[in-house]
């Protein structure tokens, strides 16, 4: 070693003392400071039975972590449990706990110089918070979900969170009376784990698994088994692989790779919410995605999984059938995903799928043949009109009437439009406007699983047209239109809906229309008046300054 060099380390050495004594103190010795030192982001709660697993995955990565030579360091992330605080004030915070999850994670593994992070979430908003982050500081990382809740079992009948939502609306409605609502209520979710149907938690995870940052089947294992716990470890496994060869993500989080998300979350009938995460994992990640690509590509993909909110099984079910790797299969032997896209084990999508058969069992029908899908084409439909110019976000499947127009029933939060269903105040026919619930202006765009399952529980669901600026939850499903864009706060056209005002949602022509004339709206807009911020100090306040328009994913940065 030249002088200059010698000089150079022992320089360094003594720079690098201080942590060195600190690491000490938490376990590390003297053989420990060449190992890639790898962040265990932590999701574990009791908050939600999400998360509530989540501890063991944790620890069973970190056990990994060492066996395979690197050096885990643990740290923890928040939740909030949207199916909790669904309807109530609370749930503002759902989305913003997405920037939260993704700023934590970013700081810790930031602020410590890590050379790699893995994830460990449950709930909705623990997916897209950790790849925002992970797509942000583009160091080696891999997320591992934390599972899907079993089935709940009443009546022979498959129960979900969603099932206790539209319960409360059959009660309304007198089909049912205070002991079968509590009996729902009993069965409803067994055990950990996230909702279990085709909602946003198991949307996401699954579109995680399609874009090649999670492990192949991970995204459909139910919490409670025994095979989560053994695919934590072995992400563990391939990250420090992944370390050791520098594959980074934004290798991996491509346009590609973000076209076969979309394709994926289409073929199981996924979340709306989708649309709003995925844009805002591409802008993290510098990819250029809008919200017109969902649309390109819904023309073109089937949905061919029978999955709830309107289809029969659960995302158990869907493990049982083959998982997302048997989905994706059929989607590349049909030219609708891209096999040569890189995943984080170093192998292209194509050679992960390499040995799964082309066609799904036939002694099941989760998954159904290619030439007898659900739906031809995707049921994740951008709708844009004089009401939706940047457009918003509707979930066409299993509807009967694609097309409704009908007199406005507006009210300006989700709380008066609940109690006005609750009140039997909505008839067949009416389109109802949930607005001021946008990023901005709720602030938080919270989710309308509330009003929304007591529509369908009162036996509306096909007869009524909903559209909001806020969000819907993974389990709506009906002529329900949302992220409508731009939002009421900033004046946009939903913010000059009156009363009685003839709206057309027209599924077929993706069309958002407020039938009005243009000097009308025009003399609307010059009368009407921003209305004060409703929270002027903390976390929604700060929110509220920085959050985007809906159609460009929401996003702070």
């Amino acid at each position: 070693m030249s002088d200059n060099k010698r000089s150079q380390a022992i320089t360094q050495g003594i720079q690098h003392a201080p942590s060195r004594a600190m690491l000490r103190a938490v376990g590390f010795t003297d053989g420990d400071f060449n190992k890639p030192i790898v962040g265990v982001a932590n999701g574990y709660s009791t908050i939600t039975p999400c998360n509530k697993g989540l501890n063991d995955l944790s620890f069973k990565a970190e056990q990994s972590l060492r066996q395979a030579g690197a050096m885990p360091q643990m740290f923890g992330t928040i939740t909030v449990s949207d199916g909790i605080s669904m309807g109530t004030e609370g749930m503002k915070y759902s989305l913003v706990s997405r920037e939260v999850i993704a700023d934590s994670i970013e700081t810790c593994v930031q602020a410590e110089s890590m050379d790699g992070v893995i994830t460990i979430g449950g709930c909705d908003k623990n997916m897209p918070g950790a790849m925002i982050a992970i797509a942000r500081m583009n160091v080696p990382a891999i997320f591992v979900y934390g599972g899907t809740i079993k089935p709940g079992k009443h009546k022979g009948q498959d129960l979900t969170i969603v099932s206790v939502f539209e319960a409360v609306g059959q009660h309304t409605a007198h089909k049912i009376d205070d002991n079968e609502l509590l009996e729902v209520e009993r069965h409803a979710c067994p055990g950990a784990g996230s909702c279990g149907g085709m909602f946003t938690a198991n949307s996401m995870s699954s579109a995680i698994e399609a874009m090649g940052m999670s492990l192949p089947y991970s995204s459909t294992m139910s919490a409670e088994d025994e095979e989560k716990l053994i695919s934590s470890g072995q992400s563990a496994e391939v990250l420090v692989s992944a370390i050791k060869k520098q594959i980074l993500p934004r290798d991996i989080i491509t346009r590609e790779s973000l076209e076969n998300a979309i394709s994926v979350i289409m073929a199981v009938g996924g979340s709306t919410n989708a649309v709003l995460h995925l844009l805002a994992i591409a802008h993290a990640a510098k990819v250029e995605l809008t919200i017109d690509d969902f649309e390109a590509i819904r023309a073109r993909v089937p949905v061919i999984c029978d999955l709830k909110p309107s289809g029969r099984y659960v995302t158990a079910d869907l493990h049982e059938a083959g998982g997302i790797p048997q989905v994706m299969k059929m989607l590349l032997v049909n030219g609708l995903i891209h096999g040569d896209c890189i995943t984080i084990s170093g192998q292209t999508i194509a050679e992960v799928l390499k040995d799964i058969p082309e066609t799904p069992r036939t002694d099941q029908d989760v998954i159904r043949p290619w030439n007898n899908p659900m739906y031809t084409q995707g049921h994740l439909a951008i709708l844009k009109g004089n009401l939706s110019t940047e457009g918003s976000v509707a979930k066409i499947s299993g509807i009967k009437n694609p097309k409704i127009t009908g007199p406005a029933r507006v009210f300006d939060s989700e709380e008066t439009c609940m109690r006005a269903i609750l009140d039997r105040k909505i008839n067949a026919g009416d389109v109802v406007v949930i607005r001021y619930e946008g990023p901005k202006g709720g602030p938080g765009m919270r989710e309308m699983l509330s009003p929304t399952s007591a529509l369908i529980g009162e036996g509306l669901g096909d007869s009524v047209g909903l559209i909001t600026d806020g969000r819907f939850s993974g389990g709506t499903y009906g002529m329900v239109v949302g992220h409508v864009a731009p939002e009421a706060y900033v004046g946009g056209t939903i913010a000059l809906v009156q009363e009685g005002d003839s709206i057309t949602i027209d599924a077929e022509q993706r069309l958002l229309q407020l039938n009005v004339s243009d000097d009308e709206i025009a003399h609307r807009r010059a009368a009407w008046q921003s209305p004060a911020p409703r929270y002027t100090r903390g976390v929604l306040s700060k929110y509220a300054k920085l959050v985007s328009t809906a159609s460009k994913g929401a996003i702070t940065d």
